[in-house]
């Protein structure tokens, strides 16, 4: 591994939630390519995006900024995630592992952002 993301438990845990989305939302109707598909897709790459991005800053305050808005990213995974099961695109079952799956992840990079913020 060449890249300090690569280490990171939260980025790899990103990456397979990004490609359990990927899986989910091949389902959805194609009407919704360009729609909600396409803005869950968009968000939940961010949440990878943005740990890796902000793991090579140069400061603690710069990653936290940039692990804040992973954060972002995710509720707005999470308000698809409802919006996907209210138009019957997710079961019931399906929601609750996607919405469990993103709280544990949250957690994780709310802890990381408390490391960072301690100067550990």
């Amino acid at each position: 591994m060449y890249f300090r993301f690569e280490k990171l438990e939260i980025w790899q845990e990103a990456r397979k939630f990004s490609s359990q989305i990927y899986l989910i939302t091949k389902k959805f109707p194609s009407n919704e390519q360009f729609g909600l598909t396409s803005q869950l897709r968009r968000a939940v790459v961010s949440i990878a995006l943005n740990i890796a991005e902000g793991s090579d800053k140069k400061s603690d305050k710069d990653f936290t900024r940039f692990l804040k808005i992973a954060i972002g990213s995710l509720e707005e995974v999470v308000t698809a995630l409802y919006i996907s099961k209210d138009q019957e695109y997710l079961s019931e079952k399906d929601f609750n592992d996607f919405y469990e799956q993103s709280h544990k992840l949250c957690a994780k990079i709310n802890a990381l952002i408390r490391t960072l913020s301690s100067g550990r």
